[in-house]
């Protein structure tokens, strides 16, 4: 098993402290008490707590962002890459749910400095997607009546909604939910062509 580094340490614990009490209620002190590190380890990895709280969301989204891009990259059609992609962020919501959770419901805290950067890696991952609607549009596999703005944006939305009712220990699996949510995406956009293709990736009544 691989040692965590203290900084992992800290986001692991300030994960767990900011869930259970709440931002503003966790100290800097209280973080570095509950792992037994010192206060000058904390900022020899972080400047300050909103830092922190930056880097709960940058661990997720970066994990989305290369992952996204390895997809496109794999495969080479607009739907085994939209497939692909659907995966990957579903995947995110199982693996870093607490992270999530802690970042959705915290993030007005941070200062425009972090909003910014943030909301650039949001839009990297995006663009991505919507890449991938668009190249589907203009195969014809995609319905090109559809906004692809709007396509991709409630294709985001609906999957981020995922953290406020996941649970697992619930009875399904993300791996299911995945089969369910790219089942619905796959039957509202592709085209009759396409559907040879797709329905590989549907749900099997």
């Amino acid at each position: 098993m691989v040692k965590k580094t203290l900084k992992q340490r800290i986001v692991d614990a300030s994960v767990v402290l900011f869930q259970q009490d709440g931002y503003h209620n966790v100290t800097v002190d209280r973080i570095v008490e509950y792992i037994g590190a010192s206060k000058g380890g904390f900022y020899h990895n972080f400047k300050s707590k909103d830092e922190l709280l930056y880097e709960i969301h940058d661990v997720f989204i970066s994990y989305v962002i290369k992952q996204s891009q390895e997809a496109y990259d794999k495969y080479d059609t607009p739907i085994t890459r939209l497939c692909a992609m659907l995966q990957t962020l579903t995947q995110v919501f199982d693996m870093y749910q607490a992270h999530i959770t802690v970042f959705y419901e915290e993030s007005r805290s941070l200062p425009e400095e972090y909003s910014e950067i943030i909301h650039k890696k949001r839009d990297q991952y995006r663009d991505i997607l919507q890449k991938v609607i668009e190249e589907g549009q203009q195969t014809k596999d995609f319905r090109t009546e559809l906004p692809c703005t709007i396509v991709t944006m409630a294709i985001v939305g609906m999957i981020n909604w995922t953290y406020k009712w996941f649970k697992q220990t619930g009875p399904l699996t993300m791996e299911e939910i995945t089969a369910v949510f790219t089942d619905m995406v796959l039957r509202a956009i592709v085209t009759e062509q396409a559907m040879k293709e797709a329905v590989q990736f549907m749900v099997k009544g």
